[in-house]
Parts: structure tokens; sequence; C-alpha cells
């Protein structure tokens, strides 16, 4: 009796032990199976905080399929193509497209970059003033900031010429700006400030809260026209014509409605090395499957200006917008897996 119950106990305890073991070695199976499993992947993005968010997500998704991710490396727009083209690193996820056409074409284009697919669309741009300005002097267009009259009324530093919030070198806005002062004959009339846009932009933001002009270009989705919104406090000032540089030159500005707002509606899109991608068909798929509603960009960016700009706030921000969209997250995962098969 007494070895039959030691027996008994023995095959008691070792289902469980056996389940345990076949549950291990299936994940381990699991694991193995995994396309991205070895690969290590670096991840660029430009110096705005605002688009980690979108490049963490990209992150994360890769990490789900087996890729061993690196940290997030800032780069200039410029830069980061030539890296990606020359393989010293992987993708970057706030690639505007047009804005960004010229560093992708000399980069090497689509010879050695790959971008299929659209990850967030309708990112807007352009130059807004307070509407208080804009109604008491008539303001609509920025050709009348070449009379020296008007463009005084946005002086900040006391030279008589208007001092416009601009765009950081490298990031692509601002030699569509540069173009712009050009063509509209702004020259002698307008400064394109130029350093920090993040402190740029703060100071334009208390110049408004003080009652005072604001002249400055900026884009959605941005945490700004949500502080500054469009049609309540600022108005888009129109140009006079479509006018833009390199690649983007033939392409006509205005929108179905008649406005023209200089600058084309732009495609943000996730771009990568086009060798890794040809190798890496899972995450080739993934990042041409991959979609995040610029809503949620702009809902995300407004919680970093409300102060949440932490990267552990980042990282908390990516994770329950998975949770939020689990079933979107997976199908993203289940169609790279598919690639991965065929």
């Amino acid at each position: 009796m007494k070895l039959i119950s030691t027996i008994m106990i023995k095959r008691r305890f070792a289902r469980p032990l056996l389940a345990g073991t076949l549950l291990a070695l299936a994940a381990q199976a699991s694991a193995a199976t995994l396309p991205g499993e070895g690969v290590k992947v670096l991840p660029l993005q430009n110096s705005i905080a605002e688009e980690t968010f979108q490049t963490l997500l990209v992150s994360k998704a890769l990490q789900k399929l087996g890729y061993d991710v690196q940290p997030i490396k800032e780069v200039a727009p410029p830069t980061a193509n030539i890296a990606i083209a020359n393989g010293d690193a992987t993708f970057v996820a706030d690639h505007w497209n047009p804005l960004h056409a010229d560093f992708y074409k000399n980069a090497g284009g689509d010879a050695k970059l790959s971008r299929k697919g659209v990850y967030s669309d309708n990112a807007a741009q352009g130059y807004l003033i307070d509407k208080a300005t804009a109604t008491k002097y008539k303001i609509t267009n920025i050709s009348q900031f070449a009379d020296p009259k008007i463009a005084k009324l946005f002086d900040t530093d006391g030279d008589g010429k208007a001092d416009l919030t601009g765009c950081d070198p490298g990031w692509g806005c601002e030699a569509v700006i540069e173009h712009q002062l050009t063509a509209y004959k702004l020259r002698d009339t307008v400064t394109h400030k130029q350093g920090s846009y993040a402190a740029l932009i703060a100071d334009t933001l208390t110049r408004f809260k003080e009652g005072k002009p604001v002249f400055y270009y900026t884009w959605t989705p941005y945490w700004v026209s949500a502080q500054l919104r469009p049609g309540r406090d600022v108005v888009w000032l129109e140009v006079p014509f479509s006018s833009l540089p390199g690649e983007q030159a033939k392409l006509d500005t205005k929108l179905p409605n008649g406005k023209n707002y200089g600058f084309v509606v732009n495609k943000q899109q996730i771009v990568a090395n086009k060798k890794f991608v040809e190798d890496n068909p899972a995450a080739g798929k993934l990042f041409e499957v991959m979609q995040l509603p610029i809503s949620d960009i702009s809902a995300q960016n407004m919680r970093m200006n409300a102060g949440e700009n932490k990267p552990a706030d980042i990282e908390r921000h990516t994770n329950g917008w998975i949770k939020g969209h689990q079933k979107t997250f997976d199908s993203w995962i289940a169609q790279a897996l598919a690639a991965a098969r065929k």
C-alpha cells in the first residue's frame, strides 16, 4: 500500500511538472520561430521629442516579432536618410513625404531605401498669426508682409522687420521657408528666426498670452495648435501662389477648397534600409501596414505638453495605446508573421 501511495503521489506531481515543461518547450519553440530573432535594429528619429511616441510604437511591434531593437538615436533627417541607406541604421518613422523628398533622393532613393505604406496621413503645416491682429488689419496673405507697416506689427527685436518663429535647420521645413521668403519678396521685411523651435514657440505663446501679435510656422500633429487654436485664437495665412524648392518644385499647394497655405499636405511614412526589408519580409510588411491616426499623435503630444514628457511617460503612453488598440496591434503582427512564412 505504501509503495502504491508513493507511486500515486509521484504521478500526481509529475502531471503538472510535465505540463509545465511542455508549455516551456512550446514557448521556446515559438520564440525560436520568431522572424526577428538575432537581428539587431537601430531606430532613428528627429530631435523633436514629440516624435518619440510613433517611433517607439514601431520599435515595440518589432520586438514582438523577435527583433533586438536598440535604443532610439536622435539624428537630423538629412543625416538619418544617409545612415539608413548605408546600413548604419535601420529605420525612421517620421519621414515626411514630400517635405523630405530631397533627403530621400540624395541618400539613394528607391535603390537604397524603402518607404511603402502610409504610417500617418494628413500632416499640415504653414504660417499663422493671431486672430486679433489679422482682423484689425485685414491680414489674410503672407504677401502683405512686404508692406513695412504690416511687418512692423510683428517686430519683436526692434529692427522694424517681422520676426517669424521658424523652422530648425535640417528639418526640411526651413528650406521651404527660405525659398518662399525670396519667392514672395519678403527678405527686406521678414526675419526667419531659427534655433530651438521649442524655445522659440514657447516665447511666441508667452507673447500671445500677453496680448501681443504673433507670427509663426507650425505643423500638425503637434501640440501648438491645441494651445493656439486656428480659427479661434489664430488664423492660417495664405500665400500668393505655389512655390516650393527641389523635388517639390512642380507641386501645387492649393487645396480643393481653393485655399493655398504654401505647403503640401504630407504623408508620414516609415523609411527603412532596402536590403534590411528584403532580408526581413516580416519587418517590411510591418512597416507597410502600420497606421497611426493623426489625432492619436496629437493627443499624446498634448499629454507631453502638459508635463508627461519623460521617457517613462512616453513608454507608458505607448503601452497604453497598444492596450487600447490591441486588435489592431495584433493584426499588424499577424500580417508580418504571415509575410515571413511566404
